[in-house]
C-alpha cells in the first residue's frame, strides 16, 4: 500500500480499467497492471483500481545547463536551461550514464519535493531561459512535466526535453501544447536486437511514429545517435536512420553522433574509436543530411556549425560552450545569405566551461 496523502503522489494521468486491473497509455509498453503492482519504469502504481504517479515533484536534480548539453545546437544557442529529473525509466539500458536515478524503482524511488510553482520560481531566480525534463527519461514523470512546462510557458520560459521516444501518441499529442523543443535519444541506430538485448524494449519501432506526432505538434526535433563498437558493423542501420529523417522530417534536422564510453553493466566495451564516429559522420552526409555533429569528442570540427550552401564556419563550439556565432539575427550565413533552420536568438553567455 501507498500513502496516498504524499504529495508527490498524484492520480496518472492515461489510463484504463480493464478485467480489474488498470492499463498504462502513457508508453508504447501499455503496461496492464494488477492491484498492488508496479508498471514497467516502476513509478506508476495500481492501488484501489487506480493508476499512481510516485514522483510527482520528487526531485533527484535540479542544476543550470548550457543548452548545447541537452544537446540543443539549433535551438536558443547559448541560453541557459534549469534542468530536472526523478527516479525511473521505462528502459533498462545496461550502459546507462544517470543509472543511479533512471533504475532506481519501487522501493529505491528517492528524490526531494518540489511542486511546479517553486520549479518555476527556482529556474527564473537562477536566470535560466528555459526548463528541460532531463538525465532520466521524463515520460515517467509526465504529470510532472506537464504542469511545469504550462506554468513555465505563463512565465515566459521555453520547455525542452531530453526523451527515449517511447511516449505514446496519445502523450506525446498532449505535452506537443507545451514542449517548444526535443532531443531524440536514439541508440545503435535503433537497431532491433541490440533494443532487445541491451534495453529491454521489445520493438524500437513505435519511436518514430511518436517523433512524428510531435514534429505535427510544433516541436523543434534534434536527434541524438550512440555509436556503440559492435552494434552496427556494416552501417545498414544507420544509413537506414538518416533515410527516415531526410524524407519524414528534413535533411536539416541536427543529427548528433554521440561516442560511447563504459558505463553501469557494460564496462566490458571499449569506448567508440573517433575513426568510427568520422565514418558515420560520413555516411549521414552522404545521405542528405546537412547537419551532423560529434558528440563526446571536445575539439572535433563537427562540433562545429558549417553553412550547408557555402561551407563556411558560422557557430564555432568547444563542449558545451559556443566559442563564436556569426549568424546573422534571423539566423543568415554573413558570407552567401543562406537561413539555417536555427530556431531563436543567440543568448551570449559568460563562458564558464572553459575556466
Amino acid at each position: 500500500m501507498i500513502d496516498l496523502s504524499k504529495p508527490w503522489i498524484k492520480e496518472a494521468m492515461f489510463w484504463e480499467r480493464i478485467n480489474g486491473k488498470v492499463r498504462c497509455r502513457l508508453c508504447h509498453r501499455y503496461c496492464i497492471i494488477s492491484e498492488g503492482e508496479y508498471g514497467a519504469c516502476g513509478v506508476r502504481y495500481n492501488q484501489g483500481g487506480k493508476l499512481y504517479t510516485l514522483v510527482y515533484g520528487l526531485l533527484t536534480a535540479a542544476n543550470v545547463d548550457p543548452i548545447e548539453k541537452k544537446p540543443l545546437y539549433h535551438f536558443h544557442p547559448g541560453s541557459l536551461v534549469f534542468s530536472i529529473s526523478t527516479s525511473g525509466c521505462n528502459f533498462f539500458c545496461k550502459f546507462c550514464l544517470n543509472w543511479s536515478i533512471s533504475q532506481a524503482r519501487k522501493d529505491e524511488i528517492f528524490g526531494e519535493y518540489i511542486e511546479p510553482s517553486r520549479i518555476v520560481e527556482m529556474a527564473l531566480r537562477r536566470g535560466s531561459d528555459g526548463i528541460s525534463y532531463t538525465y532520466n527519461e521524463p515520460t515517467v514523470f509526465f504529470e510532472l512535466m506537464y504542469d511545469t512546462a504550462k506554468l513555465a510557458r505563463k512565465n515566459g520560459l521555453f520547455n525542452t526535453m531530453v526523451t527515449n521516444g517511447y511516449m505514446s501518441i496519445e502523450a506525446a499529442k498532449e505535452i506537443s501544447k507545451y514542449m517548444d523543443a526535443a532531443t531524440i535519444d536514439l541508440k545503435a541506430s535503433g537497431n532491433r536486437e541490440f533494443y532487445r538485448k541491451f534495453m529491454s524494449v521489445p520493438d524500437p519501432d513505435p519511436i518514430f511514429d511518436t517523433i512524428l506526432e510531435l514534429k505535427r505538434g510544433g516541436v523543434f526535433i534534434e536527434i541524438t545517435n550512440l555509436i556503440i563498437p559492435g552494434a552496427d558493423e556494416d552501417l545498414k542501420d544507420l544509413r537506414r536512420l538518416v533515410r527516415w529523417i531526410v524524407n519524414e522530417l528534413s535533411d536539416e534536422v541536427p543529427l548528433h553522433l554521440l561516442r560511447f564510453y563504459p558505463n553501469y553493466l557494460m564496462t566490458d566495451v571499449e569506448p567508440t574509436p573517433l575513426s568510427l564516429l568520422e565514418k558515420c559522420a560520413k555516411v549521414a552526409k552522404e545521405e542528405g543530411l546537412k547537419h551532423v555533429y560529434l558528440g563526446n569528442v571536445p575539439g572535433h570540427p563537427l562540433e562545429h556549425t558549417y553553412c550547408p550552401k557555402c561551407g563556411e564556419l558560422v557557430i564555432e563550439r568547444y563542449g558545451f560552450e559556443v566559442i563564436s556565432y556569426k549568424l546573422s539575427e534571423d539566423g543568415k550565413c554573413p558570407k552567401c545569405g543562406y537561413r539555417l533552420n536555427i530556431v531563436g536568438k543567440y543568448k551570449r553567455r559568460r563562458l564558464f566551461w572553459l575556466l
